[in-house]
């Protein structure tokens, strides 16, 4: 695919034996993960076993030690983060304070010089009902082919997380774009997820449906860490 259109890449998300070394400590080792479009994957484990160095290396702030990640059949491995098909929800929501609700979910499109901004605007507004997820009306107005959630819900209190989550996979369902979720709480990841990796040491112990994970643990590990 050439530079010109790279960004309007689409499909299926690959990660190809994606390694992340920081000298001589291994966050990510050889990470193999098949993502279908459409689908909303979780990468959950416990902190430091290389869910979020992932979700870095996909969104281009990270560049990996070895191996590939595509989108479809565009390799985006050293892309510049602007020129991917990817958007970022963190735990700061990174608002800009001197811009209202509407120019913050505006700013990726008027980058673009995209010209029915407002009209995309206010769509992602009335799917969006909280004021919580301005942060994701703005991620999601572009129409990435990946969105990727960096344990988005870890400042809510319980009783908001929890309504959060429901919001969450119903807005993925609704507008069926590839949404990859980290995070390290148990209970999110079964609620909204349509399948889990579970994380240990930069590496995958065991993926699957959230039921087959729970009921049929692997290792040790999956067992422990599930409940």
């Amino acid at each position: 695919m050439s530079k010109t259109d790279i960004t309007k890449a689409e499909g299926d998300l690959y990660l190809e034996n994606l390694t992340k070394s920081f000298g001589e400590f291994t966050a990510v080792d050889d990470l193999s993960l098949h993502v279908p479009q459409g689908s909303f994957f979780a990468l959950l484990g416990p902190s430091g076993c290389g869910k979020t160095t992932t979700l870095r290396m996909v969104a281009g702030l990270e560049a990996p030690t070895g191996g590939r990640i595509r989108i479809g059949d565009a390799d985006i491995t050293y892309e510049k983060p602007y020129r991917r098909p990817v958007n970022t929800v963190f735990q700061n929501y990174a608002l800009f304070p001197h811009m209202n609700i509407a120019e913050n979910v505006a700013f990726g499109l008027k980058r673009r010089g995209i010209k029915d901004a407002d009209a995309q605007v206010a769509e992602a507004l009335k799917l969006i009902q909280l004021e919580q997820v301005v942060a994701l009306a703005r991620a999601i107005v572009n129409r990435p082919a990946v969105l990727l959630l960096d344990e988005p819900l870890g400042a809510l209190d319980l009783k908001l997380r929890r309504q959060m989550q429901l919001e969450l996979k119903r807005i993925q369902t609704e507008v069926g774009l590839t949404f990859i979720h980290v995070t390290h709480d148990q209970e999110e990841a079964m609620t909204m997820a349509d399948t889990i990796a579970v994380m240990n040491a930069g590496r995958i112990e065991q993926m699957g449906a959230p039921i087959d994970l729970y009921e049929n643990p692997v290792t040790t590990f999956v067992a422990n860490f599930l409940g």
